[in-house]
């Protein structure tokens, strides 16, 4: 899907005619590879249920881009004992974590590097 700037903002879709085209920040951290956010996914629960938890994951990513096409996944990779999430906010992977624990509780861990703008999230049960 394609972004523009219009009206003070990011917006998705067509752009209007005669815009000036240009990579978003959120296209420039992917194409980078550089997330904001980081969160990891772990535990027997989420063995288990890994299907559940990641189409959650995903529905979130959705309804968030709709009203910030800024904040978006990156990737989701499969690491040992687990799942990483990388995103191009650190605002959407806050609301995917706090979205996880109310709906399976479990542990959840966040550390925020201010000078980087970073935001780690761990996540298990």
């Amino acid at each position: 899907m394609r972004r523009f700037f219009d009206a003070g903002r990011w917006q998705r879709g067509a752009a209007p005619a005669g815009a000036h085209e240009e990579l978003c920040p959120a296209c420039h951290r992917s194409n980078d590879g550089y997330p904001a956010g980081y969160m990891e996914l772990g535990g027997a629960f989420f063995t288990a249920h890994r299907d559940e938890i990641l189409g959650l994951v995903r529905n979130h990513e959705e309804r968030a881009k709709t009203e910030h096409p800024l904040q978006r996944i990156m990737k989701i990779e499969d690491q040992e004992g687990g799942v990483l999430v990388t995103t191009t906010d650190i605002h959407l992977v806050r609301k995917i974590a706090e979205a996880l624990h109310d709906a399976f509780k479990g542990e959840l861990e966040f550390h925020y590097n201010e000078e980087e703008n970073l935001l780690q999230v761990k996540w298990s049960r």
